[in-house]
């Protein structure tokens, strides 16, 4: 199963999204087989910001048995514990991280969607169970400059890939989730 939980910022969707993880996870598999669902990780620790939401993170989800595997980017390459429920948090960070470079470059946005979505695939091949946060980015309507754009319109075209080959997406709006697919 495929669901993807897209919202926007502090709507909830990560709380949801672990709970989702958890009961898939629980109705599979059998307790004495029962793997530790793996949070894969995607936002890179860049100051002081980034580092108390992660840590805020990690103590949300401390008493819930996930593991920990740190992914910024290329998800084609990563190996994960076979049949686990994976928790992929969170789309909008991974984009960021593939479609800029180290170095501040910006790189084609539709390779970058491909390369993105290929890498699903090959979660997708190591788990019957994933759970993706996205978040909701092309609600506002502002100048922005290209470089935001071309992050927006990318994000934008792997969350309806994503979709398509999703069996459930649910929008969480301020902590109630409204089922949009399944």
């Amino acid at each position: 199963m495929l669901h993807l939980i897209t919202g926007g910022s502090g709507s909830g969707k990560s709380s949801y999204a672990e709970e989702q993880m958890l009961y898939i996870s629980g109705q599979t598999r059998n307790q004495e087989e029962k793997d530790p669902c793996v949070y894969l990780a995607t936002m890179k620790p860049y100051g002081k910001e980034a580092l108390m939401k992660i840590e805020r993170h990690r103590k949300l989800r401390a008493s819930k048995g996930f593991v920990t595997v740190e992914c910024y980017k290329e998800l084609d390459r990563i190996r994960l514990p076979k049949n686990s429920g994976i928790l992929l948090e969170c789309m909008s960070n991974l984009g960021a991280n593939e479609l800029y470079g180290e170095d501040g470059t910006l790189k084609n946005r539709h390779k970058t969607a491909k390369k993105i979505l290929k890498g699903i695939g090959h979660i997708l091949k190591q788990t019957e169970n994933l759970v993706i946060v996205t978040n909701e980015v092309s609600s506002e309507d502002k100048d922005y400059s290209e470089e935001i754009l071309e992050y927006i319109y990318l994000i934008g075209e792997v969350n309806q890939e994503l979709a398509c080959m999703a069996d459930k997406v649910t929008e969480v709006v301020y902590g109630i989730p409204v089922p949009v697919k399944g």
